[in-house]
């Protein structure tokens, strides 16, 4: 019997599941899969959540995406041939897409794909990084975020860094006893549009987003600390943006680097649109899980938002596109 994918999807979306709460909606795609005859490997992450492997035969594809969202929840609804709620492009449709096609191609005799969903992807892929020590044979992985049905040529991989600048506190009245930390921050910022940083040929510019400031105590005290907290999208290795970055700041700022997650360049197939992406995903956390492709059904710029949603036609004709992507994959 087929299933309808928007209601599989509506069901998903039904279920809440932002991230660390994942457990109601693990089990349900655990139960599903069992349901139907999958041999099933639910994976735990911490208590009450986990990953959820489903294989056949193994030794093929694996579709793999992720089950928990960004708060708040925001419950489903179709309207206007749209399926809006959180997690409908972001990445509970893409779930649904992927279970309805993996299960088209098993009851049509293809066991060479494999189901991976993980949790944790949208607060430090603690999910995927577990993930990556089961038993995996596959030789491809086609993991699912929205690219608008467009197959990712590449991502841009992300670097977060702290600039600091440290002054001398002394009351306001008396602005000579002291020495500002915002007034050298407020230099700073500027110059980093002007900073030379290196591009790539299919991922573009390497871009920085000021993305938060803190300085100061009070509005009658000269600040002893100023601090912004950036968030670099990269196009290749760190190294040279660091040494720009380290430039930068000699002598005028103190620079502390934090999370990393390097740039992608993804495996694509004759016959399907190209493109590369901004966002970050779980992918280069998955090493084991074989070539990488990024696709899925939605856009990026309405996830995370209200009103999130997927087309209803775009959602049903991805079961179709995954269906392609792991046939052309296999040896016949």
């Amino acid at each position: 019997m087929s299933v309808d994918v928007v209601a599989l999807a509506a069901e998903l979306l039904a279920i809440p599941s932002t991230t660390r709460e994942e457990g109601r909606a693990v089990d349900f795609v655990a139960r599903w899969l069992v349901a139907r005859g999958w041999n099933v490997t639910v994976q735990e992450v911490t208590p009450g959540r986990g990953n959820v492997w489903a294989s056949r035969k193994g030794g093929g594809v694996t579709l793999s995406t992720h089950l928990d969202t960004v708060p708040p929840y925001v419950a489903p609804r179709s309207e206007a041939g749209k399926l809006f709620g959180r997690g409908a492009c972001d990445a509970k449709g893409i779930a649904a897409a992927m279970l309805v096609a993996a299960d088209r191609l098993a009851t049509a005799g293809e066991e060479r794909v494999d189901l991976l969903f993980v949790v944790g992807e949208e607060r430090g892929s603690d999910g995927a990084r577990i993930a990556n020590q089961l038993p995996a044979t596959s030789k491809f992985l086609i993991n699912g975020e929205p690219t608008e049905s467009i197959l990712a040529s590449g991502s841009k991989g992300a670097l977060r860094f702290i600039a600091r600048t440290r002054g001398r506190e002394a009351h306001s009245a008396y602005p000579h006893l002291g020495e500002s930390a915002i007034e050298p921050m407020l230099r700073l910022l500027p110059e980093l549009q002007a900073l030379k940083m290196p591009s790539d040929e299919i991922l573009g510019e390497t871009t920085i987003n000021i993305g938060l400031i803190r300085g100061g105590t009070e509005a009658n005290i000269i600040p002893g600390l100023a601090e912004a907290e950036m968030m670099i999208r990269l196009v290749g290795d760190p190294a040279p943006v660091k040494t720009v970055i380290d430039k930068w700041a000699d002598g005028r700022a103190e620079v502390e680097y934090g999370a990393y997650t390097p740039a992608m360049h993804f495996h694509t197939v004759p016959g399907f649109d190209q493109k590369p992406v901004a966002f970050a995903t779980d992918v280069p956390l998955l090493t084991n899980w074989g070539t990488p492709l990024l696709f899925g059904p939605g856009s990026i710029h309405v996830a995370h938002t209200p009103d999130e949603f997927v087309a209803v036609d775009e959602l049903r004709a991805s079961v179709d596109h995954y269906e392609r992507l792991v046939r052309s994959l296999l040896p016949v």
